[in-house]
C-alpha cells in the first residue's frame, strides 16, 4: 500500500497541468526550472536569461502572436510576467492583478486594486507580482502591500507601507515657481508621497518590498498630450522622507525589519571625486559650513528603492539600489554625501542590516539612482574566480564589484554618451550627457553568464542644467531653484553588449530611433530581446547584435520580455503598454509570441 501511495503521488505530480507548490525549496531553484519564470528576474540572481533554445538565431525569423490579452488599461505598462504551471500572473496599470492561461490567453481571475488614494506619487506603473506559499503579492502605487490566494484571486491581507498622511505634498513652492517665473514654459506641480512600483521579492518566509516616490522634486507639466516629461525641477527644503527597503511576514503581512535609506550621519566623507575617481564640482568649505545648520536633513533624505532586490541564498545577501536624494537636483539644504542614496548596497536579508554600500554618485544634484536591478554571476579576474554583482548605471557605465565586499573590479567602456559629467549648474545652462533619464534608467539587464555578457537597454538623452532665481516681491522673499530639461532632440536609444570576460569592453552595440525604456531578455537560442517606445519587439543575434526578427506591437513595448513553456511549447511575451512619462503610445496588451504550429 505504501508502494502505491508513492507511485500515486509521483504520477499526480507528473500530470500535464498539475500545479507544484512554490515553496522555498522551488524559488531558490528557479533558474533551473526551464519551462517556467517564477521570479522577477527569473532566477534570485535577476539574470533575466532563460535556457529555452528551440526559439534559436535560425527559427525566430517564423515567430508569430500566439495570443493577445487586453488588460482593458491604457496606461504606462511596464510589468513582467510570471508563469508557474501554465498559469500567468501579471501586474496591470493601477497594481491590478490578473492570472489568465499562459498556453490561450484566457483570463482565470482578476483582482481590481481600489486605491485609498487619489494622488499618486509616481504614477500608475506597476513591474510585477510575487509568487510564493499559494499567494501573489503586489506592491500597489498606493504604497499598500496585497496577498492573494493564488487559486482564486482573493485577498488574504491588505497591509500599509507607509501612513496614507505621507502622500501628501507640500505646495507652497510649486506655486511660487508658477506664478513667478515667465521662463517656464508650462505648469510647475509638485508632490512628495510614497507608492510602490517595483515586484516584491519572496524568502525564507518573507516578502521584501521598497517604496518610491520620496525623493522630493516638481515638474514641468508637458507642453503636449502624451508628450515626454518637460523638466525637473528642484527646490531646496525640507520636504519628503527616507525611502527604505522591507520585510514582512510571507503569511500575515506583520512587518519583520526595515532598512531605510539614509541614516543619521549622512554627510560621510565630504568626497570631492567619486569612488572611481571622477571629480565632482562641489564647494566643499561651503558645504560643511552650512552642515550644522542642517543635521536633520536625512530625515527628508529621499533614496527610493525602483527594482526588487537581487538575491545570493547562499549567503543571505539582498543586492538593491538606491534612488537620488531629496529634495532632488537642489543641493543646497543637503550638504554632505548623502548617504546612501545613489548607491549600491548589500543588506542582510534576515536582519535589514546593511553590510557594505558603494555610492556611485555622493550628493547627487543630477538625479542619478541606481536604478536598473543588479544582477549576480561569476567573474574570471586576475586569474582569480569571483562571485561578483553587477549594475547598469544611469551613468552609462556597467559596474562590476565583489559580491562580499562591494570592491569595485571593473567598470565597462561606456554604453552612452558622457558629457560635463557630474558638472554644477549655470545660470545659461549648461548640457550634460546622460540627462537626468540616464544612461540605462529602470530597465533591467540581462546576463548570459557562460557567454559573459550583459545586455543593456540605455539613451542618449541630453539635458541642460540651469541655475536660476525668482526675485522678491512685496509679499514673498526671492526663490532660487535648479531645472533639469531633457534636450528636444538628437536623443536615440542604445543595445549594448558588454564583454564580462574582457573587463566591461563594448562587444556589439546598436542604436535605435528613440530611447530606450523596457529592459532585455537573453535566451539560450543565442537570442536577445528588446522592445522600443516605437512599438517594434525585436530579436537580435546576442554574439553580433544583428537584426533577426522583429514585429510591431502597436503600442510601445516598455517592459521587459520574459520566457516560458507549457506542455514542450516556447512562447516569448511582453507587455505593450507604451509609456506617459517617455512620451510613447500607450496601450494594454499583453503578447505571446511562439512558433507557427
Amino acid at each position: 500500500m505504501k508502494r502505491f501511495h508513492i507511485i500515486l503521488a509521483l504520477l499526480l505530480a507528473a500530470a500535464p497541468g498539475r500545479a507544484a507548490p512554490i515553496d522555498d525549496a522551488r524559488l531558490q531553484s528557479a533558474g533551473s526550472d526551464t519551462g517556467n519564470w517564477i521570479l522577477p528576474g527569473r532566477d534570485y540572481g535577476d539574470s533575466r536569461f532563460s535556457p529555452l533554445s528551440a526559439i534559436d538565431r535560425t527559427s525566430v525569423k517564423r515567430l508569430v502572436p500566439k495570443w493577445i490579452y487586453q488588460t482593458g488599461y491604457a496606461a504606462t505598462f511596464q510589468t513582467t510576467p510570471l508563469v508557474a504551471d501554465g498559469v500567468m500572473y501579471l501586474s496591470a496599470p493601477f497594481s491590478h492583478v490578473i492570472a489568465i492561461d499562459a498556453k490561450t490567453g484566457r483570463e482565470r481571475w482578476r483582482y481590481e486594486h481600489k486605491a485609498t488614494t487619489k494622488k499618486l506619487c509616481c504614477g500608475p506603473a506597476n513591474r510585477g507580482v510575487a509568487l510564493g506559499y499559494g499567494l501573489v503579492y503586489v506592491a500597489t502605487v498606493d504604497a499598500r502591500l496585497v496577498a492573494l490566494d493564488q487559486a482564486t484571486g482573493k485577498v488574504v491581507f491588505d497591509v500599509a507601507l507607509a501612513p496614507a498622511t505621507d502622500a501628501e505634498a507640500p505646495s507652497e513652492d510649486s506655486a511660487t515657481i508658477r506664478g513667478g517665473d515667465a521662463a517656464m514654459k508650462g505648469a510647475v506641480a509638485g508632490a512628495t508621497g510614497i507608492g510602490a512600483n517595483s515586484a516584491p521579492l519572496v524568502y525564507d518566509g518573507k516578502v521584501i518590498v521598497g517604496i518610491t516616490g520620496v525623493g522630493y522634486g516638481l515638474h514641468l507639466d508637458s507642453d503636449r498630450p502624451g508628450a515626454p516629461l518637460g523638466a525637473v525641477v528642484g527646490v531646496a527644503g525640507r520636504y519628503g522622507r527616507p525611502g527604505f527597503l522591507a520585510a514582512f511576514d510571507a503569511k500575515t503581512g506583520a512587518r519583520i525589519w526595515t532598512f531605510e535609506s539614509t541614516r543619521e550621519d549622512w554627510e560621510g566623507a565630504f568626497s570631492q571625486e567619486t569612488a572611481y575617481g571622477v571629480k565632482l564640482e562641489r564647494d566643499i568649505p561651503a558645504e560643511k559650513a552650512a552642515a550644522p545648520e542642517h543635521k536633520d536633513a536625512w530625515k527628508f533624505g529621499g533614496g527610493s528603492i525602483w527594482h526588487a532586490p537581487a538575491l545570493d541564498s547562499k549567503t543571505g545577501l539582498l543586492y538593491l539600489g538606491i534612488g537620488n536624494p531629496s529634495p532632488q537636483v537642489a543641493g543646497e539644504s543637503r550638504p554632505g554625501d548623502n548617504l546612501y542614496t545613489s548607491s549600491l548596497v548589500a543588506i542582510d536579508a534576515k536582519t535589514g542590516k546593511l553590510v557594505w554600500h558603494y555610492q556611485q554618485v555622493p550628493h547627487d544634484l543630477w538625479g542619478y539612482d541606481v536604478a536598473s536591478p543588479p544582477a549576480l554571476f561569476d567573474v574570471e579576474v586576475s586569474g582569480r574566480k569571483v562571485a561578483a554583482v553587477g549594475q547598469a548605471s544611469k551613468l552609462g557605465w556597467y559596474f562590476v564589484h565583489d559580491r562580499a565586499t562591494g570592491e569595485l573590479l571593473f567598470k565597462s567602456e561606456p554604453y552612452a554618451p558622457q558629457t560635463n559629467l557630474f558638472r554644477a549648474p549655470t545660470k545659461e545652462g549648461i548640457v550634460i550627457a546622460p540627462g537626468v533619464g540616464g544612461g540605462s534608467n529602470w530597465s533591467p539587464a540581462a546576463v548570459d553568464e557562460q557567454a559573459g555578457r550583459a545586455f543593456v537597454a540605455a539613451m542618449h538623452w541630453p539635458s541642460t542644467y540651469r541655475a536660476q532665481e525668482i526675485a522678491a516681491t512685496a509679499d514673498k522673499p526671492a526663490v532660487r531653484f535648479f531645472s533639469i530639461e531633457p534636450v528636444k532632440e538628437g536623443m536615440y536609444g542604445l543595445l549594448s553588449a558588454i564583454d564580462l570576460k574582457a573587463g566591461g569592453k563594448i562587444l556589439w552595440q546598436r542604436r535605435t530611433p528613440e530611447p530606450l525604456i523596457g529592459g532585455t531578455l537573453a535566451t539560450a537560442g543565442g537570442l536577445v530581446f528588446n522592445g522600443e517606445g516605437s512599438g517594434d519587439l525585436s530579436a537580435f543575434d546576442s554574439a553580433t547584435g544583428e537584426t533577426l526578427w522583429s514585429f510591431n506591437c502597436g503600442a510601445g513595448v516598455n517592459a521587459p520580455p520574459m520566457a516560458y513553456a507549457v506542455d514542450g511549447t516556447e512562447y516569448v511575451a511582453v507587455a505593450a503598454g507604451g509609456s506617459q512619462i517617455w512620451g510613447f503610445r500607450q496601450g494594454g496588451a499583453v503578447i505571446a509570441f511562439g512558433l507557427p504550429d
